[in-house]
């Protein structure tokens, strides 16, 4: 194929990935992440936010808990002075978290 023939690539939606760019731009209308927020603050979670998604009904919830939710768990049980349960799934782990974050006054 001549580079006469060869498809124009739109440089706006795929970045370079040496400069932290990716392959595939967001679709549109998608969110990005930080979108509406200040800098150093989390995103606010609109309307259709899927931020505060209840662990019940995410699609990989029971899966086993993730490495980070493990340690994260742990650290969090130990603090609080309760027993670490390493067979909890993601969204068990997830309640449990929010649950010893309330407890001990970390995270949030």
């Amino acid at each position: 194929m001549s580079p006469e023939e060869q498809p124009a690539i739109d440089e706006s939606t795929t970045g370079d990935p040496s400069e932290g760019g990716s392959r595939a731009g967001p679709e549109e209308g998608a969110a990005t992440p930080g979108e509406g927020a200040e800098p150093g603050q989390a995103p606010s979670g609109g309307a259709g936010s899927n931020i505060e998604k209840d662990p019940d009904d995410w699609a990989t919830g029971g899966e086993p808990m993730t490495g980070a939710q493990s340690s994260y768990l742990r650290t969090l049980s130990e603090q609080a002075g309760v027993e670490f349960d390493e067979s909890l799934n993601k969204a068990a782990a997830s309640k449990r978290i929010d649950e010893l974050q309330q407890r001990t006054g970390r995270g949030r």
